[in-house]
Order: structure tokens, then sequence, then C-alpha cells
């Protein structure tokens, strides 16, 4: 029983109507031929904006924002977001307009079409804050309000773990890592408590020296960065002294379902690409209950931090050899085959080309090799199967749907079914953003980003910096127009014009 947020339409001419929503999306209801959901272009819908308000949807939770509509969006019968009827719509841009958190049960209304939020979301286990799903979710109604998980019963776990009492028939549980009683269990063998669940390495076996800590034969250096599902550390392949980038589920993510499914389809979705480019999989699996998998590290650090290094931009030779290479990684992850992507039916499908939803520079690194400096894409844990959008049965959670000063208004419009042109924008955004050190749009402090990407046009980049060659800037230009639509469709469409100019 994956969460999903249904709007269904209750009043208007619509009524009846369903959308529905099982991943982390963004998308704009309004009557643009652009907008999904669309509302028709008619009598009956005539007070509604074209653009009118942004939902922003992470199954079981969502939020709405007005974008400045000279009617309003009305949240359970209270009005948000209107604009002054005197300000012409672009105007709205100086007004900051908030969003507001909807529940199951809410009502959305625009204009005579009226919208009811109903929110279908996995049951939570009280004592172990596991996801209970499918059958067994069905089989175990709340107890006093409250849901426990078969394992729970089975062990006889009591509503808190400080309240563990020996009785007659209850066997008290020990965390098998600290020894204290536990609060969760993660597989038939591994039962922990929540000082463990916290910290992944503490999981993990040391040496005999017990100074290092080793994970399935890689040895811990030092921590890179940590995020809310996982932590990345330098580490070194003990065998071959190999450095890698390691990548470990935070414990206490890995009792959520949907936490551990996003960190597994990083996973799936890294291990099939294998190209000079793209940052590659070495290794994956489970120790000692603890998901983990191992990159190549690149010990250049990623271009944002060169940027930073180099006083804010780059030479247009150096930025221009860094997206060069990035494209070509782009253009083989487009075109990739694939297999086994699973249906939300069950069947499995194989799929041509996967998107990536996130480029910016702080996801491309570059490394130094023998023939010289190699940039290669990381992170595509955003990626997405295009041509299986809405397919798949994949939720996201706990990150936000792509990096709006590097997103196309598509994206914006209808993140959950970008295609490839959205990536080629970005790498475009990037571009620029190497050679300016300016984003393409200006973000002023204060006003609303979405609706900047969604209102504005591109600043030209020698507004930014003169010194671009003329034909170069053109190029660039012209690959960040989104307005009507992206002129680029393709990666090699964008590297053959650049090539044409240099």
């Amino acid at each position: 029983m994956p969460a999903k947020v249904v709007l269904k339409v209750t009043d208007g001419s619509l009524k009846g109507t369903e959308y529905i929503f099982t991943e982390r999306t963004t998308c704009i209801i309004g009557r643009g031929v652009d907008c999904n959901p669309r509302l028709p272009d008619d009598k009956d819908h005539s007070t509604i904006s074209r653009h009118h308000c942004l939902l922003d949807i992470n199954p079981p939770g969502m939020r709405v924002r007005d974008f400045g509509s000279l009617n309003g969006t009305f949240v359970n019968g209270k009005k948000i977001g209107q604009r002054d009827r005197n300000l012409a719509h672009k105007e709205a841009l100086k007004a900051k307009f908030p969003e507001y958190d909807l529940k199951d049960g809410d009502t959305i209304r625009l204009g005579s079409t009226v919208f009811q939020v109903v929110v279908s979301a996995a049951p939570v286990c009280s004592i172990c804050s596991k996801e209970i799903n499918g059958p067994e979710a069905e089989n175990l109604p709340p107890k006093d309000g409250q849901y426990i998980c078969a394992t729970c019963k089975v062990n006889k776990t009591p509503e808190a773990p400080s309240s563990i009492k020996k009785d007659a028939g209850t066997e008290i549980k020990h965390c098998t890592n600290c020894g204290k009683e536990f609060s969760a269990k993660l597989d038939d063998s591994e039962i922990l408590c929540v000082s463990c669940l916290e910290n992944p390495l503490q999981l993990i076996k040391q040496d005999e020296s017990g100074d290092t800590v080793i994970i399935n034969g890689y040895k811990i250096i030092s921590e890179l960065g940590k995020g809310g599902m996982g932590a990345v550390y330098l580490a070194e392949q003990t065998a071959t002294g190999r450095k890698v980038a390691l990548k470990v589920m935070l414990s206490s993510a890995a009792v959520n379902d949907r936490a551990r499914e996003m960190f597994l389809r990083e996973v799936e979705n890294t291990k099939h690409l294998k190209h000079r480019n793209v940052v590659g999989l070495i290794d994956y699996g489970n120790s000692q209950g603890t998901f983990f998998f191992t990159l190549e590290y690149c010990e250049g650090g990623s271009v944002d931090r060169i940027m930073v290094r180099q006083g804010g931009k780059l030479p247009v030779a150096e930025a221009t050899d860094i997206i060069l290479q990035a494209l070509d990684g782009l253009i083989y992850a487009h075109n990739i085959k694939i297999p086994n992507v699973k249906l939300t039916n069950g069947s499995t499908i194989t799929i041509n080309g996967l998107v990536h939803r996130d480029i910016k520079p702080s996801n491309i690194f570059y490394t130094e090799t023998s023939q010289g400096r190699v940039a290669k894409i990381a992170d595509f844990g955003l990626g997405k199967a295009f041509d299986a959008a809405g397919l798949s049965g994949y939720t996201r959670t706990g990150s936000a749907a792509g990096t709006p000063v590097f997103m196309a208004r598509q994206q914006v419009i209808n993140f959950k079914y970008s295609k490839p042109e959205a990536d080629v924008w970005a790498m475009a955004a990037t571009y620029y953003f190497l050679l300016t050190g300016r984003f393409p749009r200006d973000f002023p402090k204060g006003k609303d980003p979405w609706y900047i990407v969604l209102q504005t046009s591109c600043i030209p980049i020698q507004k930014r910096n003169p010194a671009i060659p003329e034909k170069l800037a053109g190029v660039i230009d012209m690959a960040l127009i989104d307005r009507p639509e992206i002129t680029f469709k393709t990666a090699e469409a964008f590297k053959c014009a650049l090539e044409d100019v240099l």
C-alpha cells in the first residue's frame, strides 16, 4: 500500500475527474497548454489563470502555492495568494506567496472547480517506525489507534522501548550491536537500538586495532558528506589500496520503506551506467544490516568547488572542455537501455534512456588521468526512465525535486514527466554559470524562485560576461530558450552546435 495523493474534482464541470500522484513531483494547475492538471480554456473556467497555482507533492505530503492569480486560490474556503487587481501578472513577481500544507480531506477551489485532497499512506508501526505494506497492513487493525507490525507482535515488544518489562511469556530483547534493549528489527538476525539506528558506522566491525571501521573490505578514511538518508565517506579498498567514495544508508532510514527504495533505486540506476564521463558504480551490498555502495572517487572534487578555487568562474577553454565531456556522458545516459524496470502491476520491462533531472555544477566531478582531466556526471539518484514515466511506481523522499536555478520551466510545470531536453537545458545553464559565476535568471531575495522560472526569460550571457565570444554566446543563449519550448531536444544536438562555433 504505497503512499499516494489523489486530487478528486468534487464540484464543477469536471466533477468525478481524478489526478493521482504516487511520487515526488512539482506541477502547475491552470488553463495553459503546458499545465498538468490542465483545466479547459472555456467559459466555465474563465476565472482561472493560465498558470494558477503550483503543487509540490511528496506523497503523502502535499503543498500548494498560488502564483499571483487574479482571482486567488481557496484552501478550505480561505483565499490565498491573490495579487492586487491593479498589478500586471509580471508585477506579481515582486510579491511572495507562501506555501500551504495540505492534508487528507482538505479542499482547493479554483473558480468553480473544487478539488478534494485524498491521501493514502502506508501505516507506520508505533514501536519500530517501519512502514507496514501489502496484506500485512490490511490484516493488522490499529491497537488503541496505533499500528503494530507483525515483527513487533511476534517479539511481544511493548509500546515503548523504555517500558520493557520481564513479564510471564515476554522475552526481553537486546540490541545485537551494543547490548541495549532493542527498539527496531531490520531482519531475522539484526535487532538494533535507537542509538545504533542513528549511526551506520556503529554497526560495522572495526579492525583488530579497534581504530579503523571496515565495511565489506573498505576501510573508512574520512566523511565527505551526510544527508537525511545517507552518508558518504572516502574509503580505501583494503585488497587493492584503491580510493573510493562509499555511500552508506543511514540505519534510521533503513526501516523506512520509501527511503530504502530510493537508496536502492540509486544503485539500480548507477550500476547500468558504464561510461568514461559518468561516475561509475564499483560495488554494492548489505553489510551487517547496513546498505552501502561504492563509486569512483574523483579526487578533483565537484566543478563548483573548482570555481571557488579559481575566483568564481572558469576560462572559456576550461569550462568548454568540462561541458563537452559532460554532454558525452549525458548522450550516453539518455540512450542507455535499462532492463527489468518494475511497474506498479508487478511486471518488468526494458526501457530506453535515463533522465538525470538535477544537472548542476555540484553534480559534475573531475579526476586527473594520464590523458588529462576527465569530467564525470554524478548522482543519478533523481534519475527517471523517461519513457516509463508514471509507470515505475518509485517514490522519492527526503529531497527537493531538482534545483530551480538550473531548471527549465518545462521541468517546473511537470517534474514527473521530464524529458531529456530538460537535462540539456540544465547543462546549458551549468555552462552559463561556469563562464559567468551567475545563474541564467536573476533570483532576487524574497521572490518566489518557482514563479521566476515559470514567468521570466534568461539574461543574455554577454550581459554577464562581455568577453565571451559572440558565436559561442549565441549558441548558449539559444540553448536556454524554454518558451514556448526548449530549442535543443537532445544533448547531441547541443554538443554539435557548440562544436560548430568552437
